[in-house]
């Protein structure tokens, strides 16, 4: 019962880490790259990884957390998948009305559930898909403003889908299986996701921007926020990598929009963003669906874990009665029969 309390409270907090780095970044990035005119994003994701990377040798330098050694090959293919993944993302949204980028991002949840189901035969109650629809139809209404369809968009938005699910739930898998930490996976991957941003971000940036970063001029304030913004960084990645290990892919893509309705809520309060009626009924929608979906995900945990101790004190019923059809020397008697 302690060791299910203390994981509990290790989810809640790793939720709570995750919400609170990643609005925090999406705050700050809007600043810098609104505000401030920086619109390099996969240079600065690419930033962002090394940073981190950096951050966490230093912990294991000073012993924070024990590496363990994972074959190369799984880790590099890993890593350049969710790099990947970051730049067919800010492809789609270069390419892509703000409405399509959004429903992309939307679609990242029935396709992970379909993958899921197909390959990894997990299976999702009829109870947790009704309030992920209820989720998906409120953030769509709050955050979807105009669709405006190209091949080459949806093509980039078709590959962000795929790259991203599959990333994620190989997060998940990859930790269980390997019995690693969120920190030992985001310690080996976090170099090879840095090098292809590193190497790709400058190009597809300015493909995107029509810019240079290297020609950018930055002044103190905007070297001030790509510093904050990578320190803050270190926290989203750890969080991800934590919360996608402790619940599900699926989960951590329902917390995702949870921080969208809260970016969206932050923009008005603090930024003065635009915000209608619209806005507001799509969050609310969306809130329930999120309601919903805890409802339903910590009811059906509850009658698991009830299933799994019935189970276990039926094992140990039939371990107490063995002794039982033991012989008068103490002998346990030979049994013929065939079942």
């Amino acid at each position: 019962m302690g060791e299910m309390t203390s994981f509990q409270l290790g989810v809640v907090g790793a939720l709570f880490l995750s919400v609170a780095s990643s609005v925090s970044i999406v705050i700050c990035n809007k600043a810098l790259m609104s505000n401030l005119g920086f619109p390099f994003a996969t240079t600065l994701t690419s930033w962002h990884l090394m940073v981190t990377y950096c951050t966490l040798h230093v912990a294991l330098k000073f012993n924070f957390f024990e590496n363990k050694p994972i074959d190369i090959k799984t880790v590099m293919l890993f890593g350049i998948l969710n790099g990947v993944s970051i730049g067919f993302l800010n492809l789609s949204l270069g390419f892509n009305s703000i409405g399509f980028y959004q429903m992309t991002k939307l679609a990242i949840i029935p396709f992970t559930v379909l993958v899921e189901t197909l390959f990894l035969k997990k299976q999702f109650s009829q109870n947790i898909k009704f309030a992920l629809f209820i989720l998906l139809i409120g953030v769509g209404i709050a955050s979807i403003t105009d669709l405006q369809l190209n091949f080459v968009g949806t093509i980039l938005s078709l590959l962000a889908i795929v790259t991203t699910c599959v990333g994620q739930i190989l997060t998940n898998t990859i930790q269980k299986r390997l019995n690693i930490s969120s920190t030992q996976l985001l310690y080996q991957s976090a170099p090879f996701q840095a090098a292809i941003l590193f190497v790709s971000g400058p190009v597809v940036d300015q493909f995107l921007t029509k810019q240079s970063v290297f020609a950018y001029k930055y002044s103190p304030i905007v070297v001030g926020f790509i510093v904050l913004s990578c320190l803050i960084a270190v926290s989203v990645n750890f969080s991800t990598f934590l919360v996608i290990g402790k619940t599900s892919p699926v989960t951590y893509q329902v917390l995702g929009h949870l921080k969208t309705c809260l970016v969206l809520g932050f923009g008005y309060t603090l930024l003065h963003d635009p915000f209608t009626s619209r806005n507001i009924v799509g969050i609310l929608v969306a809130i329930i669906g999120m309601g919903l979906y805890s409802y339903f995900c910590v009811h059906e945990t509850k009658r698991k874990q009830v299933g799994d101790h019935s189970s276990i004190a039926q094992v140990k019923e039939k371990d107490t009665t063995a002794p039982l059809l033991a012989g008068k020397n103490g002998q346990v008697k030979e049994n013929n029969s065939l079942v």
